[in-house]
């Protein structure tokens, strides 16, 4: 039988408020998503390492790309945080990068969730093949990306915050 796992339910909860906020007013809500995307990001690297080891006892496999994208999350966090300007600046950029390292990432460890449920594994591997798609048209076309950036993000946000609170079951 499996556990409930509160990390992932507080990072589910946590990516459904910043879509939420994100939809709500995306033009004055820049800065906020700054500080939020800066917080979770530092968030989601520290939980990235602590999940490290489970995940190489349950994979068999080694945990050097997770424990390298917990480290890349928590200092992108701590750029942005200290560097709000640069980072509304360069926030589309930033989003397409994350979308596309992340989503990758995802994919990588997907297979682990395969023996857990099919669903679940074929429902994470459509979100970040969507996430991979998100972060290149955000890469490739930074105008459009900058009108649209809170929409984007929420949506991304809201389908990782989902993907955090099935897991969590």
């Amino acid at each position: 039988m499996r556990k409930f796992n509160l990390g992932y339910f507080i990072l589910g909860l946590l990516f459904i408020f910043i879509s939420i906020i994100s939809f709500r007013d995306p033009a004055s809500n820049l800065v906020a998503l700054v500080i939020f995307f800066a917080v979770m990001a530092i968030l989601k690297g520290i939980f990235e390492i602590a999940i490290r080891r489970p995940l190489q006892n349950t994979t068999g496999g080694k945990g050097t790309f997770v424990l390298v994208m917990g480290i890349i999350d928590i200092i992108l966090g701590i750029f942005l945080l200290f560097n709000m300007s640069a980072g509304v600046l360069a926030l589309p950029i930033i989003f397409a990068i994350w979308f596309i390292i992340d989503s990758i990432g995802e994919l990588m460890i997907s297979s682990a969730f395969k023996e857990v449920s099919t669903g679940y594994y074929w429902f994470m591997v459509i979100v970040n093949i969507l996430g991979i798609i998100l972060g290149f048209i955000l890469l490739f076309n930074p105008l459009s990306a900058a009108l649209t950036l809170a929409f984007l993000v929420g949506i991304y946000f809201m389908i990782t915050g989902i993907t955090y609170l099935v897991a969590a079951f």
